[in-house]
């Protein structure tokens, strides 16, 4: 009767281990958020904080642009002058890194995360 208890015991841990990587993967990109604040200065001087943006799909800013952003977040973000992510003159700024515009530049207008 051993024999039996142990093949009963290894076919419950691999079963359980199984269940438990098949639900493990399948919420994994559910509401995943980049953990943090991206923190930005408008035109205007209005200080706004973004609190752990979602990973996926493009984020404005304000509209009047940004000339100060402040990534506080765990993971990269790419800044665009657009509102909607795209076109050139991008620029990437790497977790806990900032950038600031000079005053003849284009504000920045919407961001994106790397993930």
């Amino acid at each position: 009767m051993p024999v039996i208890d142990h093949r009963r015991r290894r076919l419950g841990i691999a079963a359980g281990t199984a269940l438990l990587t098949l639900s493990v993967a399948g919420c994994s990109g559910l509401g995943r958020t980049a953990v943090g604040p991206v923190t930005y200065v408008t035109q205007r001087d209005a200080v706004i904080n973004v609190n752990s943006p979602s990973v996926r799909g493009c984020h404005q800013l304000d509209p009047a642009g940004a000339k100060e952003v402040i990534n506080g977040t765990l993971i990269d973000i790419i800044l665009y002058r657009t509102r909607n992510c795209t076109g050139p003159g991008s620029t990437y700024v790497a977790t806990t890194l900032s950038d600031m515009n000079p005053p003849s530049a284009l504000p920045w207008r919407s961001f994106s995360t790397v993930h």
